[in-house]
């Protein structure tokens, strides 16, 4: 199984969350590539330790929005939405060159990744970016979505991935980031439903129903309070019951 987290989201001299302590945790790192956080610098260290840890790298492309940190649904022209997806991808294998490595995914955040989850044009617009730019990189995504479905069409790898620290509605789909309850914040909690997700392909959904779930890669936020806590607590969980944790590329 696949542990990553969302890093490289500081700007400037705002740092949020530790990527240093979470690099050492996860294997792949879904690292921001300047339009909803993330700046060249920020990039440059995150590719940097990345490497030096045999961490995978990933490009988290999002909404041209810094103040919104991406969270707020932009409608996109579908050439300018391909277009500054290919250009977030770029910008972050060109860093990762340095340290002769490259981009091996791509990952939506926040609002993108919901919308290009049931919106055909926006998942559009990202298939026809990754198939341009590299077709052989894979797309960590929902399993079921819109973007897995058409990246499938389109020939690419789709990566199904869950969240241990998200709460679901019974239907699969994550509770949406405006509700309270959005978020799992007990560590011990977030630790046993990874194991479950690893191990019986199931979660518990917020009215208690058991929802199945066929997943690749377990994602934790590494700008939730107490992210490294919890990222060590869901790694030694997940290696205690047998779990091989490696990168999916």
């Amino acid at each position: 199984m696949d542990l990553n987290a969302d890093l490289g989201e500081g700007f400037g001299i705002w740092r949020l969350g530790d990527d240093a302590a979470l690099l050492d945790l996860v294997t792949s790192a879904n690292v921001a590539c300047g339009f909803h956080g993330g700046d060249p610098s920020t990039m440059h260290r995150v590719c940097a330790a990345a490497a030096e840890r045999g961490v995978a790298v990933g490009a988290q492309v999002g909404y041209r929005d810094l103040a919104g940190f991406g969270r707020r649904h932009i409608a996109y022209d579908f050439a300018e939405l391909r277009d500054e997806t290919i250009y977030q991808v770029g910008a972050l294998d060109a860093f990762c060159r340095l340290f002769r490595t490259q981009v091996r995914y791509v990952k939506p955040h926040g609002a993108l990744y919901h919308a290009a989850a049931c919106d055909e044009a926006q998942a559009a617009a990202l298939v026809a970016a990754v198939s341009a730019y590299d077709h052989e990189l894979p797309l960590l995504c929902p399993p079921g979505s819109v973007l897995a479905q058409l990246a499938v069409g389109a020939g690419l790898r789709v990566v199904a991935e869950g969240f241990a620290d998200r709460n679901y509605l019974p239907n699969g789909q994550l509770v949406p980031r405006t509700a309270a309850h959005a978020l799992v914040t007990d560590p011990e909690e977030v630790a046993n439903r990874a194991v479950r997700m690893a191990t019986e392909r199931t979660l518990v959904a917020v009215d208690g129903s058991e929802v199945p779930v066929q997943v690749e890669s377990i994602c934790l936020h590494g700008d939730s309070p107490g992210a490294v806590r919890c990222a060590e607590l869901v790694r030694a969980a997940l290696i205690d019951a047998g779990v091989t944790l490696a990168p999916f590329v």
